[in-house]
């Protein structure tokens, strides 16, 4: 089948390296030997390797099936620049012509070829079968094989069918499958489907020593993602959006901010798209904007950092996409943006599935939930996730261990949660025991009689948060275990017991709660303000100053998040000023001077560095709805016909109303408000806002009453107030 010469010598004069990696030669030699190998190696631990060279050495053409073009186009121009003709790999593939085809066929005839990439799609086709049929095939490597399992992260349907054409063309030629992410669940998918149940496994570790993990909370996200890369200028990333209207919007921001970024994702035409990863690939571009399409299989080792603007659907798909950073070893940082909203939009996109695709996808999110909010090792929790075990319990490396968050001692919750397990008879989900436990009375809680157990309502004093870092915890501790075979159900392990047995003490770490820190950090709580708190208090008292001067409130002038901004990014100009949020033209020229001289002189006398890559500029598309509604208003259209031709709901337009008129631009929605209220609750809310200590709408409402007036009514009469005496 090949000379008989050393593998490393083979090594040596097709790739140009003296020695192998890992357990790459020992699942080289299972190949060769015509044996099936499944390979399961972290991205950049050489995979691809594996089926190269036997393919180089073998008798025939190895097959690959690969899910992406543009990871064969890759694949293909990097076996040809270790020196070897061009015409020794090619793919088949729907971006070729037929003479394109034709050339590719004659050269896999003559036995010129000796990789042919495939799409799956490809492999189908009936010209195709009867072509492969004909040739003599060395052996089938099928790429991000978790693709074939409905628990992986990327599931594409096509690859259930690679089996049966196998059977149809390829002989005894033996499968190699391969994937660098794949938990005990997915392999097995893999090995069944492709039927290779007794293939050799050749694993390597899950730990990429050399990536830096975060998670963030989802606030002023854009501003964050400027800062970072400006921290980083010069450097290769990749920010990871999930939906392609996204991708465009952050990829603009980006650009008129001085970053060299491209936008990537499906719905570009093929040239556009292609053009832009080479240009990534060539450093014509520092950063690429994408959706999840983007890098499988891209060969660009110096990725120093990827970021996700959203949350992914699973772990799964977290590792291998930040699996894309640090491929050489070297330095990645990898930093994730988190808020609970992205995850209830996800599990929104699942409705109208199958249920058992529901129940899945759900059972994914769950695991994503329960390491963005774990303040454990984020190391540990992702090698727990694929079966591996970290042996220490600090990495050095993630966001959780540089900053520890406190320990509680839980044992008593540890045995209390343990125990309501067994009582159920290991048949339930932990969100199902955390309900019995905080004794909620939900629908199935009813019907399986659940809330007449000893330990309903017994855990009550702790939230579901706190039960499920006690369920997650436990699962990483080793005392219980989550059945995926069975959408996730808790079952006892032999440590469990033994603990229960006999309890020793066990540390819990308190999850985090990014909700609480958008929240504190969006400036939407009194006293949660994130800025120099001796600049905030002088903001304060000049503008109460200032408004009593105007005998006006002092939020007319500027909202308390306003001057939270300004101790942030201390502004020193009007331009600037302009800048900040709830700011806008109009208030910083009619209030702005005497603000941005006391910041001058505070910034001055204290000789602070001011955070310049903070001013984030926005785009000026993102301004078309805004202009719109301002015309409309103009026009004296209703907010139900604005709404409507927008796509929006009426308090939608209200928010965006207000955040116009919040940034100093006088509205006159006087005809609208006169449709939708008397004149005496007009007077009524007006005089409200005039004598009021801030302009919270809850407080309004308990002042004058939600019986007589409606959240709606309260905030139409609280823009008028703005524009009329503010702007």
């Amino acid at each position: 089948m090949y000379k008989d010469v050393s593998l490393t010598e083979h090594l040596q004069k097709y790739f140009g390296f003296d020695r192998f990696k890992g357990k790459q030669e020992a699942a080289i030699k299972n190949v060769l030997e015509g044996k099936n190998t499944f390979v399961l190696m972290p991205t950049g631990g050489g995979k691809s390797l594996i089926y190269q060279l036997p393919a180089l050495l073998m008798d025939g053409t190895a097959i690959i099936i690969s899910p992406l073009i543009a990871l064969m186009k890759n694949q293909v121009d990097a076996i040809r620049g270790f020196g070897t003709e061009d015409n020794i790999a090619h793919f088949l593939n729907s971006s070729l012509s037929k003479a394109a085809v034709h050339q590719v066929k004659e050269d896999v005839t003559n036995g010129k070829t000796k990789l042919l990439y495939v799409a799956p799609e490809s492999l189908t086709k009936e010209e195709n079968i009867e072509f492969l049929n004909k040739i003599k095939i060395s052996l089938f490597a099928i790429d991000e094989a978790h693709c074939i399992s409905e628990w992986g992260h990327d599931f594409r349907p096509e690859y259930r069918r690679i089996r049966p054409i196998v059977n149809e063309i390829g002989g005894d030629a033996p499968i190699v499958a391969l994937t660098a992410t794949a938990t005990a669940k997915v392999q097995h998918d893999i090995k069944k489907n492709l039927g290779i149940i007794n293939a050799k496994l050749f694993k390597e570790s899950f730990n990429r020593a050399n990536l830096y993990y975060e998670v963030k909370p989802k606030v002023k996200t854009e501003t964050q993602i400027i800062r970072f890369i400006s921290e980083n200028t010069g450097k290769s990333g990749i920010i990871y959006c999930l939906s392609r209207k996204k991708v465009e919007e952050l990829a603009a921001t980006l650009q008129v901010n001085n970053i060299k970024a491209l936008p990537y994702h499906a719905g570009m035409d093929a040239a556009t798209r292609s053009g832009n990863q080479d240009k990534f690939l060539m450093e014509e571009v520092d950063v690429i904007v994408a959706t999840i399409a983007f890098g499988m299989g891209i060969d660009k080792p110096d990725v120093r950092f990827v970021i996700h603007y959203d949350i992914p659907k699973s772990l799964e798909g977290y590792y291998q996409e930040t699996g894309r950073a640090g491929r050489d070893g070297g330095e990645g940082k990898c930093v994730t943006f988190y808020s609970y909203k992205d995850i209830q939009k996800l599990e929104k996109f699942m409705h109208g599935k199958p249920v058992a695709e529901q129940e899945i996808g759900r059972q994914l999110l769950l695991d994503t939930v329960s390491y963005a909010e774990s303040a454990l090792c984020r190391r540990i929790i992702l090698l727990h996730y694929f079966g591996e075990k970290y042996q220490t319990e600090n990495c050095g490396n993630c966001d959780n261990c540089l900053n520890p968050k406190e320990q509680l001692d839980a044992t008593n919750e540890i045995v209390i949660g343990l125990n309501a397990i067994l009582e159920v008879n290991e048949k339930y989900k932990a969100e199902h025991i955390t309900d019995i436990l905080t004794g909620k009375n939900t629908a199935a809680i009813k019907s399986f009689k659940h809330n007449e157990l000893k330990h309903f309502g017994i855990g009550h004093e702790h939230d579901e948060k706190y039960w499920n870092a006690v369920f997650r915890q436990s699962m990483i501790a080793g005392l219980i275990s989550k059945d995926i075979e069975n959408y996730g159900l808790l079952k006892m392990t032999k440590k469990g017991h033994e603990f229960l047995a006999k309890p020793k003490t066990f540390m819990l770490v308190r999850n985090h709660d990014y909700e609480e820190d958008i929240e504190s950090q969006s400036g939407a709580p009194a006293g949660a303000i994130s800025g120099d708190p001796e600049l905030f208090a002088m903001l304060k008292d000049l503008r109460k100053r200032n408004a009593k001067k105007l005998n006006l409130p002092p939020f007319v002038l500027f909202q308390d998040p306003s001057l939270a901004d300004m101790s942030i990014q201390y502004p020193i100009s009007l331009e600037e000023l302009q800048k900040i949020q709830g700011v806008g033209p109009g208030k910083a020229k009619r209030y702005g001077k005497s603000f941005i001289e006391l910041i001058k002189t505070y910034v001055d006398e204290n000789e602070i560095e001011r955070p310049q890559d903070l001013v984030v500029k926005s785009v000026a598309n993102k301004s078309k709805l805004k202009v719109f509604i301002i015309q409309s208003i103009d026009r004296k259209i209703s907010f139900e016909d604005i709404a409507n031709a927008k796509g929006l709901e009426v308090k939608d337009v209200i928010s965006e109303v207000e955040a116009i008129v919040h940034s100093g631009t006088k509205l006159n929605i006087d005809y609208y408000i006169d449709d939708v209220l008397d004149e005496d609750h007009q007077e009524d809310i007006f005089e409200y806002f005039r004598e009021a200590e801030d302009d919270s709408i809850s407080s309004a409402i308990e002042e004058l009453g939600e019986d007589e007036y409606s959240e709606e009514d309260i905030r139409l009469i609280r823009v008028k107030f703005f524009s009329d005496l503010g702007n």
